[in-house]
């Protein structure tokens, strides 16, 4: 049964810019020291912050306004085989439990200018 289902687009110029006008003070208010560094191991790391950003706004989409949300209790990472997942933690977490939300699909994409993310929160 589907709980929830969200979906966002960034810019990733947007991205870029953000980041380079406040640097780790932005990057640390959104994005775990995992996502950090995977971002930043890849040739153009606003690619792939455009797309974890997305999944992050596409997830909380998907849960409405029910919990509020610390986007660092989200974390966009791949599986072995380079598949997206995403890993809750804190009061997400917590809420993920009390819902019974056993899964969240995701799926991101970018092409030239944008990125994005679809999220599918099964129960």
């Amino acid at each position: 049964m589907i709980y929830g289902i969200g979906i966002d687009l960034v810019r990733i110029e947007r991205m870029k810019d953000v980041v380079e006008k406040w640097d780790k003070k932005f990057l640390e208010r959104v994005f775990t020291k995992t996502e950090i560094s995977y971002c930043y191991e890849k040739k153009n790391p606003y690619l792939s912050l455009a797309v974890r950003f997305a999944a992050k706004e596409a997830l909380i989409k998907a849960i409405g306004s029910e919990v509020p949300v610390s986007l660092t209790d989200i974390e966009i990472s791949n599986t072995p085989n380079g598949r997206p997942e995403i890993k809750v933690n804190g009061k997400l977490k917590r809420f993920f439990e009390e819902k019974a939300i056993k899964q969240a699909l995701i799926s991101l994409s970018h092409e030239k200018d944008y990125g994005i993310a679809c999220v599918v929160l099964e129960k």
